[in-house]
């Protein structure tokens, strides 16, 4: 808490409306799902929603437009390249997370002073 009660009250308030928008849309598919079935086609293209939420997540940090944080957008890319390789090889998730922060520490450690 700051001190200023406004502010603080204003910030709770701001929480508890977006906590409240996130359950209203997140359960509305709960509530009405079997009111409002969905299609075939739909289905299949929800399959995808994570994998583009998490593509729309990492791939805005991961290309080094302008470099405003010198060469780690580099080493971000190479270590993602690193977790891309061992998926390719494994399919093993627990080894890509590993094996990419591991190689994100190790290029770290040798390029940046």
């Amino acid at each position: 808490m700051t001190g200023n009660l406004e502010y603080d009250l204003y910030i709770i308030g701001v929480i508890a409306a977006l906590t409240v928008c996130s359950i209203i849309t997140r359960s509305g598919y709960y509530v009405f799902g079997d009111y409002l079935p969905l299609s075939d086609s739909v289905r299949r293209a929800l399959r995808y929603a994570p994998t583009a939420a998490l593509v729309g997540i990492i791939v805005p940090d991961l290309i080094p437009l302008g470099d405003p944080d010198g060469g780690a957008s580099l080493l971000k890319l190479a270590a993602a390249l690193v977790a891309v390789g061992l998926y390719w090889r494994t399919k093993s998730t627990l080894l890509v997370i590993v094996g990419g922060m591991v190689a994100y520490w190790i290029l770290r450690a040798l390029f940046v002073s």
